[in-house]
């Protein structure tokens, strides 16, 4: 399917529209607040309202040739009417403050939701209050529409779709009203600041987690960090009755040298933590956006599991960790790397 700029790519006038209109927006500052004021709105006739003033023209033509001064009256009264309409419609968006929560990181192809509210703090409430992306990949009628009371705050949640990982900047926004009567329009560009992070589609269904290794015992199996025993290191004190081949003759020797004459056993019940490296050359895949899936989902896996884990991408090492920062980490790094 043909994008946007591919449509206006054929028409000189419609290519023209998008340079001017993609210059104008990168002149201006990008921030997470604003406010509305009359430096920063934009205001023109909308198509009803060209035709609401032809309409008045034929009006006071026709009061003219008939010498109607009732025709008169009423073609003046309805444009007193627009104008005041103008100034109402203006005043309907200036003072407003706005501002955007940062969205929470998503996985390629979700939508993102977008937080914005919308600030009044005059005394007088505003009505028909419209917001939408401002770019070639958003539908230009997608508004999504809103009244704020006197001294209140409404938010609005947007939704920005996402294919691609990595980070993705917002696109600009479009506040704009066509209160009271329909015949002007006024608007707001608006430059957000703020970033989305996308992280790589986790792979589905999801590959079996690579096995660990331990520094001393070679392989080993997978398991939480969560233990119901106050033992540690996957040992326990020796019982009597135990084999002596679960003793571990190291740390009874190492107890030795401290002065601490104690045996210990392996404690089965709590086997020793495994060491898990996510590494893209152990993934079995040849495409690198397949490889980040993968890595992807072995990350959620063993974040579910509290595992310690470690991952390994285009050079960079992050050590052995666990946690929602941990996660966070990795995940940008798959994003980006």
């Amino acid at each position: 399917m043909p994008t946007a700029h591919a449509l206006t790519r054929g028409t000189p006038s419609r290519a023209w529209r998008t340079r001017w209109h993609d210059w104008w927006l990168s002149r201006l500052p990008q921030a997470d607040q604003t406010t509305l004021t009359h430096r920063n709105l934009y205001i023109l006739p909308t198509r009803a309202g060209w035709m609401f003033a032809l309409t008045l023209v034929l009006l006071l033509l026709a009061s003219i040739n008939y010498q109607l001064n009732l025709g008169h009256l009423l073609t003046f009264l309805i444009a007193g009417s627009a104008v005041i309409g103008m100034h109402v419609a203006h005043h309907n968006l200036r003072g407003l403050q706005l501002s955007l929560h940062p969205a929470d990181p998503v996985f390629a192809g979700q939508a993102a939701p977008v937080d914005v509210t919308v600030h009044n703090p005059t005394r007088r409430p505003r009505y028909g209050l419209g917001l939408r992306w401002q770019d070639g990949a958003s539908d230009p009628h997608a508004l999504i529409w809103t009244d704020v009371p006197a001294q209140g705050s409404v938010t609005v949640r947007l939704t920005r779709p996402t294919r691609h990982r990595g980070r993705m900047p917002l696109p600009p926004l479009r506040v704009e009203t066509l209160f009271p009567l329909g015949t002007f329009r006024v608007w707001h560009w608006w430059r957000p600041a703020s970033q989305l992070w996308v992280y790589p589609a986790p792979e589905t269904p999801a590959a079996p987690l690579p096995l660990g290794s331990h520094a001393e015992d070679g392989p080993a199996c997978l398991t939480p960090t969560g233990r119901g025993s106050d033992e540690v290191d996957g040992v326990r004190p020796y019982r009597r009755g135990d084999p002596l081949k679960w003793v571990v003759w190291k740390k009874v020797a190492r107890l030795a040298e401290s002065g601490a004459g104690h045996w210990v056993s392996r404690d089965f019940n709590h086997p020793p933590m495994a060491e898990l490296w996510l590494d893209e050359r152990t993934c079995g895949l040849h495409d690198g956006e397949g490889r980040r899936s993968r890595l992807c989902a072995w990350v959620l896996q063993a974040d579910a599991l509290a595992i310690d884990y470690g991952l390994r991408l285009n050079g960079t090492d992050i050590p052995p960790g666990q946690g929602p920062a941990h996660r966070r980490r990795c995940l940008e790094t798959l994003a980006c790397a």
